[in-house]
């Protein structure tokens, strides 16, 4: 039986100027890199260490052997993601690449040089490749934030599982003592007893003991969910604004939609791609004359999740566009599921847009502050007279919310329609396809408000 190998290396020298392709098979402790030239036959392959020293190593070999102008990656979210940082400081083009499937490592067969000549193939063909993350900005901070906070919320569920099934079995005196509690009450609650001594061998007294430190466990947690909380608002502030003047977009969801975008948003060339990567992107499933899409399974859950996320809070609030566009749908017999499916894809193209152009201003906001300090009219007086929250105005002027409905009530009847930066679609295209593809496009901050605080005048100084 004859040894699955790659062809031995080219014996005659390349041509001066001859331009090569490389891949990388990584793992945790050793890289394997094959270099291929443009028709696909192997120039050389070595295994290198996978820490600093082995990088250098890689990018003297990729320079000894002639011009590497791509080179694919297995993994750069994982096992390469130092190597993509290492080559591309190098000035190098990193491509990643994706695994083989199954099927095709059954009928190749399976090594690190063949993952490696593999990975090179791809690049050449241009198959199953993307542009990686660039992984060295506040975006990644954030993906470990994320991670962190993840865990701590599971440790915090389990631990309220575990106080509810212990009080489930605990001793009568136990349960009638904290019976009518419940939530963060009976939490605190558990927190501020005092069990006695360690020594008891009491059910109770023991009982008593574990749920005290279940519920200081609990606190803990929530501690540190709260500060990975203030740490990422902050972060997202500083990178990408915008995300948090959208509607139903918190700290939290808007840092896990900028992580499955990147530190380079600008990798996902369309807005399709970006609906595609958050698997809210319909695949085909056509057959002979009948014309259909399935549900996407793929693409990044968290992702997906957080876009599940915004279109239930706009739900809960009602929305007006979010609602206009339920009631339409509905009367063409689309059933809310599909609906929900629909607007995550809208939504999904509007967080696109905002990834894309990550805006700072508020000059609807900002001028309308300037205005009111003007007139000597305290915001508290102005809310009232507007009959709305001072919470919900107070959002619009520093700009952490947009509020269109409230722009418009502020902008004098006949005003111009604000102009649209470059590159926003119109806010009145909301009508998607049943196969999910059509933007459901929202209003831009307008470079002129045009506010009128005339009929504002007219109550309590």
């Amino acid at each position: 039986m004859t040894s699955m190998t790659l062809d031995p290396p080219l014996t005659n020298p390349l041509p001066p100027g001859s331009e090569l392709v490389a891949g990388v098979d990584t793992h945790k402790n050793t890289h394997h890199v094959a270099i291929l030239d443009l028709v696909g036959r192997p120039v050389a392959d070595r295994e290198f260490r996978a820490d600093g020293r082995g990088y250098a190593q890689i990018v003297a070999f990729l320079h000894a052997h002639g011009d590497v102008v791509r080179i694919g990656v297995e993994g750069t979210g994982s096992y390469g993601a130092g190597l993509a940082r290492a080559l591309t400081t190098a000035g190098l083009t990193v491509i990643e690449v994706a695994r083989q499937d199954r099927q095709a490592r059954r009928r190749r067969g399976k090594s690190d040089p063949l993952d490696a000549h593999q990975a090179a193939v791809a690049v050449l063909a241009g198959t199953d490749t993307a542009i990686p993350k660039s992984g060295d900005g506040a975006v990644e901070s954030m993906r470990i934030l994320l991670a962190e906070r993840r865990s701590a919320a599971k440790a915090r569920a389990q631990v309220m599982n575990q106080i509810h099934a212990l009080l489930i079995t605990a001793p009568e005196l136990v349960r009638q003592a904290f019976r009518a509690l419940s939530g963060q009450r009976l939490v605190n609650t558990l927190a501020k007893t005092r069990p006695g001594t360690i020594t008891s061998p009491d059910p109770a007294v023991v009982a008593r003991q574990t749920l005290r430190r279940f519920a200081v466990r609990h606190l803990t947690m929530q501690a540190e969910i709260d500060l990975i909380e203030q740490q990422l608002e902050m972060l997202v502030r500083q990178v990408n604004p915008t995300l948090l003047s959208l509607s139903g977009v918190g700290p939290v969801t808007a840092a896990t939609l900028l992580v499955a975008a990147g530190d380079n948003p600008e990798r996902l060339g369309t807005r399709a791609s970006f609906a595609a990567l958050a698997g809210v992107a319909p695949i085909p499933a056509s057959s002979g004359q009948r014309t259909r899409h399935r549900l996407s399974r793929g693409g990044n859950r968290h992702a997906n999740a957080a876009l599940h996320r915004i279109v239930l809070l706009r739900m809960r609030h009602r929305e007006p566009r979010t609602m206009a566009y339920f009631e339409r749908r509905r009367s063409e017999q689309l059933t809310d599921r599909d609906i929900m499916r629909c607007l995550k894809r809208h939504v999904a193209n509007e967080i696109y847009a905002a990834l894309l152009n990550p805006a700072t201003d508020n000059p609807v906001g900002r001028e309308l502050r300037a205005r009111r300090q003007a007139k000597g009219i305290p915001i508290s007086v102005l809310a009232a007279t507007l009959g709305v929250p001072y919470q919900r105005l107070r959002r619009l002027e520093i700009g952490t919310r947009a509020d269109p409905e409230l722009e418009a009530s502020l902008r004098p009847s006949g005003s111009p329609t604000p102009t649209r930066s470059p590159g926003q679609p119109s806010p009145r295209e909301t009508g998607p396809d049943t196969s999910h593809t059509a933007p459901m496009h929202v209003p831009a901050a307008p470079e002129s408000s045009s506010l009128d605080l005339r009929p504002l005048l007219a109550g309590p100084r």
